[in-house]
């Protein structure tokens, strides 16, 4: 089969599927693994040019809804009548499903089963790690800094700060994204800044930017280290790497 993607996550669980090989585009963003490097570039995930999608005449487009604003990208495949399937994971048992979904579609039910069982498997083990954790500590996720966003609790980022044996800091907001301030933030007093900045490189985000906000020495525990420079690979796409995230997340917190 001639298959594309339309954003990271897809093309990381085709990765984990061990169906690769049988990429034939995907979007600007896609960077992992690195051996789709070499393949035909559509556009960004919010933007996919649909000529070049259909020039490369696929046998399955694997479309997503995880970031608002794709909406434009399927209603063109339907259009357009490109064949295609929608992922929208929220979270880990989301993700378990579309590896089953997503490899039954492609022609490979098996790896499908047993890459869901390798997940499951490892969301296991590494939730017996999160649980030696006997504090409750408050995460606060930071995903762009003006206007905050932040995720709410419909997030995979409340299961995977669960899993860490802490709590996320919004997860009483009833939606997956949670338009906020800072004087929010500092009234929450969290225990930890995980800043997650989407489309950021990581080194352009210093600490010192959370640092000069008015009113940061109300947090009375908070230093350097509980500022938190992470990947946004790694936490903002739903993939099975958010296991990676997570277990990295542990190493940091569980001191």
């Amino acid at each position: 089969m001639r298959v594309i993607s339309l954003c990271p996550s897809n093309t990381e669980i085709i990765e984990y599927l061990g169906l690769t090989h049988l990429l034939v585009g995907v979007d600007d963003f896609s960077d992992w693994p690195e051996t789709i490097a070499s393949l035909p570039k559509l556009g960004p995930d919010l933007s996919i040019n649909m000529n070049l999608v259909e020039k490369l005449n696929p046998d399955m487009v694997l479309a997503s809804l995880s970031v608002p604003g794709m909406e434009k990208n399927v209603n063109q495949l339907k259009e357009r009548g490109i064949p295609h399937i929608i992922l929208n994971p929220q979270s880990l048992s989301d993700i378990e499903h579309d590896l089953i979904t997503t490899a039954e579609v492609l022609g490979y039910p098996e790896r499908g089963m047993r890459a869901a069982e390798r997940f499951r498997t490892r969301v296991a083990k590494v939730k017996q790690k999160g649980s030696n954790n006997h504090r409750t500590l408050k995460l606060y996720w930071e995903w762009w800094p003006r206007p905050v966003f932040t995720p709410g609790k419909l997030n995979w980022l409340t299961e995977i700060s669960e899993l860490a044996g802490a709590v996320n800091l919004f997860q009483d907001v009833e939606f997956a994204s949670v338009q906020t301030d800072w004087e929010d933030v500092l009234r929450r007093q969290p225990d930890y800044i995980c800043l997650v900045w989407v489309g950021v490189r990581r080194d352009k985000v210093q600490k010192s930017i959370i640092k000069k906000r008015p009113g940061f020495e109300k947090l009375k525990h908070l230093n350097d280290e509980r500022i938190l420079i992470l990947e946004e690979e790694l936490y903002c796409r739903p993939s099975p790497r958010l296991l990676d995230g997570l277990e990295k997340l542990i190493g940091l917190i569980q001191k």
